[in-house]
C-alpha cells in the first residue's frame, strides 16, 4: 500500500490529538484513502513528557531540521503557535517542496501572505481548516460548496474562553472577574488569558474568515478590536431587560468597496440563532449572495475537534497526492493575481445603535443635561432606563439610541464623561439589530 509519509512540529495537546487520531482511526483513514498515512518524524523540545499516546522508535526528536530536511515527508503539520519559529519553520518546509497544514491562526493573519506567496512559487498547498473554529469546517465550505456566492457579511463568535465567561455571568449573574477565575480553575482560560479576554485570538481568525470571503488580505492591525474585560453583571442584567444578549462578536461587513472589520461584546436579539450559542461552543454566521444565510456551529477549540479538521487538511491533500494533482485551489480560493486590496472602512464612520450605561449621582436634571449633549450630536434616544439598581455612590442610567455614527457617540461621551455629574466613565456596547 502507498504511504504519505508525515512530519509534525509541535507535539502538545492539538499535537497528542492528531496522533491520536491517526493511530486510533487508521484503518478508517486507509479505507478513504486507499494509502496509509504515516508518522515519519515528530518534533518538539519536549522529548520526554508521556502524552498519553506511544510513538514508534526514532520518530520522536527535538531537532526540527531533520523533519525539515527529511526527504520522504510529503506533508508538514505545524502546531507550534505565535509566530516564531512557526513562520521560519513553515517556509523552510514550503521550499523543501511540501505541503504544509496548520491550526496556527495568528501566523496566517500576520504573515499569511508570506506564506501563501511562497507556497504559490513554490507549487505546494497550505490549509489550515483548525485556524477558524476548531472542528466546524466553515473555510472549507468558503472555499468549496460556497464559492460560488459573493458573500456580504461574515458574523462569528469565534472564541470559546470568552463565550463560556459571558454565558456564565447571563445564566448565573455573577461579574467578569468571578467567572474568569473559575474558568482558569476549570482549564477554559489561560494563566495570562489576554488574547482570549481582550479579543485578539478571535481578531487573528476574523482576518482569515474576511480573506476568504471577500478576496483580500487583511492587515490585522487594522481590525478594530475590544474585548470583554469591561462587561459587567449589571451590563449583562439591563442587555436582557431590552431583549438582548451579550456575545463577543467578529463582525465582516462588505460597504461598497471597502469592509467593515471589527471585533467587539455586541448586544444582539435574544431570539436571534447567534444569541442561543452557549458555553464554549462557536459559531460562524455567512450570508452569500445566492445561498442566503448559513450558519455553522460546534466546538471552536480542544484537542479532539481541532485534531479533526488538521487531519481533515491532510487527508485533501493526499488525495491530490495520490491522484498526481498539484494545488486545485489556492489558500485563500482565489487566484493570486485575483486577491485584490480593499480598504478597511475607518471605525469613526460604523453605523450602529449604541447601549450606552452612565453612572450619576441621584439628582434632578441629570438625564436632560446627558440627552441635551447626545442631541448637540445627532444621536437620537430610542429608550431609556432607570431602576433602583444602584451603588451607595452612584445610580445607573441606561440609554438605547437610534442609529447614529461612532464618531459622534465619541465625541458625545469625551463631554458628558466630563460633567460634574458623572461618577465613572460611561459604559457603551454596540448593538446590532440588523445581522443580515
Amino acid at each position: 500500500m502507498k504511504e504519505i509519509k508525515i512530519g509534525l512540529l509541535g507535539f502538545g495537546t492539538i499535537g497528542t490529538g492528531v496522533v491520536k487520531l491517526l493511530q486510533q482511526n487508521r484503518l478508517l483513514l486507509e479505507d478513504k484513502l486507499g494509502a496509509r498515512l504515516t508518522l515519519k518524524r515528530v518534533a518538539d523540545l519536549d522529548v520526554t513528557t508521556d502524552r498519553g499516546v506511544t510513538l514508534a522508535p526514532g520518530v520522536l526528536t527535538d531537532d526540527a531540521r531533520a523533519l525539515l530536511e527529511d526527504p520522504e515527508i510529503d506533508i508538514v503539520i505545524e502546531l507550534i503557535g505565535g509566530y516564531e519559529p512557526a513562520r521560519t519553520f513553515v517556509l523552510k518546509a514550503i521550499a523543501s517542496g511540501k505541503h504544509i497544514v496548520t491550526a496556527n491562526k495568528a501566523l496566517l493573519a500576520v504573515h499569511g501572505g508570506e506564506i501563501y506567496a511562497a507556497a504559490a512559487e513554490r507549487g505546494v498547498e497550505v490549509l489550515f481548516e483548525a485556524a477558524v473554529g476548531g472542528g466546524i469546517p466553515v473555510l472549507s465550505a468558503i472555499r468549496g460548496n460556497m464559492a460560488a456566492n459573493n458573500f456580504t457579511t461574515v458574523l462569528g463568535i469565534l472564541n470559546g474562553t470568552c463565550n463560556y465567561i459571558l454565558t456564565k455571568m447571563t445564566q448565573e449573574g455573577a461579574d467578569f472577574a468571578q467567572v474568569l477565575k473559575k474558568a482558569q480553575e476549570l482549564g477554559y482560560a489561560e494563566a495570562d488569558p489576554t488574547f482570549d479576554i481582550e479579543g485578539i485570538d478571535t481578531a487573528h481568525k476574523l482576518c482569515i474568515l474576511l480573506s476568504l470571503c471577500f478576496g483580500t488580505r487583511i492587515e490585522f492591525r487594522e481590525i478594530f478590536t475590544e474585548g470583554i474585560s469591561s462587561i459587567s453583571a449589571v451590563d449583562i442584567n439591563f442587555a436582557a431587560d431590552f431583549g438582548y444578549r451579550i456575545k463577543l462578536l467578529a463582525i465582516g461587513k462588505m460597504d461598497g468597496d471597502r469592509i467593515e472589520a471589527r471585533v467587539h461584546p455586541t448586544m444582539i436579539p435574544v431570539d436571534y440563532p447567534l444569541a442561543d450559542v452557549h458555553g464554549a461552543f462557536n459559531a460562524i454566521r455567512l450570508t452569500g449572495d445566492f445561498v442566503g444565510p448559513v450558519m455553522l456551529y460546534g466546538r471552536g477549540a480542544g484537542m479532539d475537534p481541532t485534531a479533526s479538521a488538521v487531519v481533515g487538511d491532510v487527508l485533501e491533500i493526499a488525495r491530490n497526492i495520490l491522484a498526481g494533482i498539484g494545488r486545485r485551489t489556492a489558500p485563500l480560493g482565489y487566484l493570486e493575481g485575483r486577491v485584490r486590496a480593499l480598504a478597511i472602512k475607518p471605525m469613526g464612520e460604523i453605523v450602529s445603535k449604541y447601549y450606552i450605561r452612565f453612572s450619576v449621582v441621584d439628582e434632578p436634571g441629570v438625564l436632560a443635561r446627558i440627552a441635551g449633549e447626545l442631541g448637540r450630536n445627532s444621536i437620537s434616544i430610542e429608550s431609556m432606563h432607570q431602576t433602583a439598581r444602584s451603588t451607595q455612590a452612584s445610580v445607573p442610567i441606561v440609554i438605547i439610541t437610534h442609529e447614529a455614527r461612532e464618531m459622534d457617540i465619541r465625541n458625545a461621551l469625551e463631554e458628558i464623561d466630563g460633567f460634574d455629574i458623572i461618577k465613572e466613565k460611561s459604559n457603551v456596547i454596540r448593538i446590532e439589530d440588523n445581522l443580515e
